[in-house]
């Protein structure tokens, strides 16, 4: 029966949802990080891609979109880094976010524009995981039978606890 007339019947045969939409829901497992990603976005791999597995919303075959956004991720913190060295350095503490031209106009400088534009970047990849308040209710955690009664936990638990 498909999905919509379960649901409009209140799903008698109280199948999970997840079987009744027939969502793809891999392992979840954090990918290993690409040997390209800088110390900034290493970092951020690791501390996100913790928090993606606990949450049971990240697999193997995300490790493109996972890599984008800690690239994205690093090209921001660098652009902020240097607005705030900029505006240091400058007399009027606007530096990093103003430059003039070779005709005198002010303009956003280059680094507010990589900064921007990462931001971008980072929001449309923080939604595929669901990393803003608006996109967690579009993710859907992977069934992760794997850890019942706390099986696989690396702090001692399932059945080698009792």
């Amino acid at each position: 029966m498909p999905a919509n007339v379960h649901a409009l019947r209140g799903n008698p045969s109280k199948k999970p949802l997840g079987e009744l939409l027939g969502e793809l829901r891999p392992p979840v497992v954090v990918p290993e990080a690409p040997a390209y990603l800088s110390a900034v976005a290493r970092a951020e791999w690791d501390r996100i891609g913790d928090e993606l597995r606990a949450l049971g919303l990240v697999a193997q075959i995300d490790l493109a979109v996972l890599a984008m956004y800690c690239v994205a991720y690093a090209r921001w913190v660098e652009a902020e880094q240097r607005i705030a060295e900029e505006n240091v350095a400058s007399a009027d503490g606007a530096g990093g976010l103003i430059d003039l031209t070779p005709n005198g106009y002010r303009v956003q400088s280059v680094w507010l524009q990589i900064s921007k534009q990462a931001q971008e970047q980072l929001a449309r990849y923080a939604a595929a995981f669901g990393m803003s308040p608006s996109a967690r209710s579009r993710v859907t955690p992977s069934n992760n039978q794997g850890d019942l009664f706390g099986a696989g936990q690396a702090q001692g638990g399932g059945w080698n606890a009792l």
